[in-house]
């Protein structure tokens, strides 16, 4: 005895996960996040197919059983609903003038020109654009976007996958939305090779595990002062700006957005906005009297401290690491290195508490409570700690 259809009442009330006859030859398919759609379901030499009819919410559910029963009969004629949408999919894209597919550069960059609309600042923009022209473009750059592989990805990924992991990170990810980008456009077929989910799972190590055993390497605190020496010497923008974040031991973000209007000059103090902060909370830096008379020799050329090449920018984040590159060629120093160097250095060479040298580097120092009833950010005590780290570097400490 044949089952009896399911009414629209029934239907309806389905919001269980899974596949769910409705009717014969018809099934609905909840998805985990609770999409709903109707599909056809037969078999041909023993083997099942499904055929999609369409959104639940789309379809009316007398519409899809109407449709199953047209199909049972196309079937039973020898008909094949699966082969035969893929064979007018294959002829409709046959048919299609070809044209010329671009390049990854070329698509990258008309991928970043229509995505930056929507990001919340120019620096984002930068940092895609700066992160793909020195670790992909050299190697993916010139391809077609067609043609690029599994395979072409690792080339790119592998060599600061534990290194950088977590650059290696988003280098990934940037790339995946490029590739999917000219997906979309219909210059790329199949699953993205860039793609986490993909074969990059089985052939790269996790990148939440490599970066517990992966810390970025931080130049030894001894020998950072002949490198703060070498970049006295040097008169251009990126060295004067690593200069200044290796006296206020501050983050690169926060160091390439610095605007003048941020600096209390009677006071020798910086407040970078909450916006710049990892914390997002507002925080005061103090500045040593290095710290102010670097910042007394820049010019005044906008209201940016370090600004860019383009007009209204600031220095792009990879300047700074070329400056250490260049200056220690061979290594794998990271500029953000440099706030390991100073916490080890007050550690070992100062009687300052750990929490004055915790705050020196705007971490959260103590429990919630503790924090709630601290009233003051010590910035006297941390005043006096960033005239030693200058006196340090400076080769002028007693």
């Amino acid at each position: 005895m044949s089952r009896r259809a399911l009414t629209s009442q029934q239907v309806a009330a389905i919001t269980s996960e899974g596949i769910h006859w409705c009717a014969p030859n018809l099934v609905l398919q909840v998805k985990p996040n609770g999409a709903r759609s109707y599909l056809f379901r037969y078999r041909v030499n023993g083997k099942e197919f499904n055929y999609g009819l369409g959104a639940a919410r789309d379809v009316p559910y007398r519409e899809a059983r109407e449709r199953a029963e047209e199909l049972r009969v196309h079937v039973r004629k020898g008909g094949h609903p699966v082969e035969e949408r893929r064979a007018q999919r294959a002829e409709a894209k046959a048919a299609r003038p070809a044209k010329a597919v671009p390049t990854f550069e070329q698509m990258a960059k008309e991928c970043i020109a229509s995505l930056e609309p929507s990001w919340k600042s120019d620096k984002h923009a930068d940092q895609w654009s700066s992160t793909l022209r020195t670790y992909a473009y050299p190697k993916l750059g010139r391809k077609p976007v067609d043609a690029i592989t599994v395979e072409d990805v690792l080339s790119v990924l592998k060599p600061i996958w534990t290194a950088r992991p977590e650059t290696a990170s988003r280098l990934r990810g940037r790339i995946e939305t490029v590739l999917s980008y000219a997906k979309a456009l219909g210059h790329r077929d199949g699953d993205s090779p860039a793609s986490w989910a993909g074969a990059l799972k089985h052939l790269l190590p996790p990148i939440n595990r490599v970066r517990t055993i992966q810390p970025r390497k931080a130049m030894p605190y001894v020998d950072v002062p002949a490198f703060y020496g070498e970049l006295r010497a040097l008169d251009t923008a990126g060295a004067q700006a690593l200069r200044f974040l290796l006296l206020t031991c501050a983050r690169t973000q926060e160091v390439l957005g610095a605007r003048w209007e941020e600096f209390d000059w009677d006071e020798r103090v910086w407040t970078v906005p909450a916006i710049r902060m990892k914390a997002k909370k507002e925080w005061r830096v103090p500045l040593s009297a290095e710290a102010v008379a670097l910042l007394e020799t820049l010019p005044r050329n906008g209201p940016l401290v370090f600004p860019g090449a383009r007009k209204g920018r600031p220095l792009s984040n990879m300047t700074m690491l070329k400056v250490l590159r260049t200056l220690r060629p061979g290594t794998d120093f990271d500029v953000h290195g440099f706030r390991s160097s100073f916490r080890d250095w007050a550690a070992e060479q100062t009687e300052h508490p750990r929490e004055i040298a915790e705050m020196a580097l705007a971490h959260e120092v103590g429990s919630e409570v503790e924090r709630a009833y601290r009233r003051s950010d010590l910035i006297e005590k941390r005043r006096a700690l960033a005239e030693e780290w200058s006196a340090f570097l400076t080769g002028s400490a007693g």
